[in-house]
């Protein structure tokens, strides 16, 4: 018997072989093509500030077709980022974003994905300019670090000592950050406040509280701490509430409301901010995306949209280019912390 033979129209076969070499056609190629592999490295996994990061770009990568795979180590450390690294350009991600713990320590092991073509985009804090090409700042550093001073000397009525409360040592964000809180101090206003002490707490909320029990302990008369790590300003918090200062020694840096929320009513502290950290990962996902797809190359003034987020251009931030900036610090306060849960 004769198999009867399936007669296909010829243009229905132009029409699927046109659909198939889209669908096999790469990412790295096809400049059209959603669904590229990105990479959100943080800090550390387990911290709530960074979890935010990486469900804002999941949201961005399931709007852009992407998959977004957040992943890190389990404490912070520069070193714990490099396997993380050189593990996503292995298995073929198209874009890395990372917020690094130690610029120095991760830059050569961006370099080598680099040079494999993977596109490396930091966010929060900046890491060597070489080894990236694009920076997404929540704010600008020189905003961050004078808010908290202003937020502090709004507290303790522009007097006493204060101390700051950081992550680690190497931390370039947080440094640069204090960096320009000892700016903003050198104005007239804050003459009465004096800096006399920064800890670092590792973004360990263990540390972080040993550290704010040592600073009580050595500086009786401490008018205030700052911390400008979310980790930090909890366990400093935790700390006053535990050995009855709260409103005696005041507290400001950055923080979640939701961590801060039950702080903030027992008067521990009455002013920090932060900004929507879901937000910023959206943001940074978004950008990713563009620099893969090759809308984005890092020129100054090059715009583009980031979904519900709106329009947004590349820019010189601080002295740092190329920069993509989230916006100016939210406020927290007790008359408006129940406006925000994240």
């Amino acid at each position: 018997m004769r198999k009867s033979k399936l007669m296909v129209p010829a243009g229905l076969v132009v029409v699927v072989a046109a659909a198939l070499i889209a669908t096999v056609g790469t990412a790295g190629t096809n400049k059209g093509h959603a669904g590229y592999k990105l990479f959100l490295l943080p800090k550390g996994t387990g911290i709530p500030v960074f979890t935010q990061n990486g469900l804002g770009a999941k949201l961005a990568g399931k709007e852009l077709g992407d998959t977004v795979t957040y992943n890190g180590p389990t404490t912070v450390s520069g070193a714990a980022q490099v396997q993380f690294i050189d593990t996503a350009a292995r298995q073929g991600y198209h874009a890395i974003i990372i917020l690094r713990s130690d610029a120095n320590a991760v830059a050569p092991a961006l370099k080598r994905a680099a040079a494999k073509g993977v596109k490396v985009i930091a966010y929060d804090g900046d890491t060597a300019q070489n080894a990236r090409t694009i920076f997404v700042a929540p704010s600008t550093n020189s905003l961050i670090g004078a808010y908290e001073v202003k937020w502090m000397g709004a507290q303790t009525h522009f007097k006493g000592q204060i101390a700051i409360l950081s992550a680690n040592a190497t931390s370039a964000n947080q440094n640069t950050w204090i960096k320009f809180m000892k700016v903003e101090l050198k104005k007239p206003q804050y003459k009465n406040m004096k800096l006399v002490k920064i800890a670092y707490g590792n973004d360990d909320p263990t540390v972080s509280a040993q550290q704010a029990q040592a600073l009580l302990q050595a500086y009786p008369n401490l008018a205030g701490i700052i911390a400008p790590t979310t980790v930090g300003i909890q366990a400093a918090a935790q700390e006053l509430q535990q050995e009855g200062k709260c409103g005696k020694v005041q507290l400001t840096g950055l923080g979640l409301p939701n961590d801060m929320r039950k702080y903030v009513k027992s008067g521990c502290t009455t002013k920090f901010g932060l900004w929507n950290e879901k937000d910023l990962g959206y943001l940074s996902a978004y950008v990713a995306h563009n620099v893969v797809a090759g809308k984005l190359t890092g020129a100054i003034g090059q715009t583009f949209k980031a979904g519900h987020l709106g329009s947004y251009k590349v820019v010189v931030s601080d002295g740092n280019k190329p920069v993509v900036v989230l916006g100016p610090p939210l406020v927290f306060t007790p008359q408006n912390i129940d406006k925000f849960h994240f």
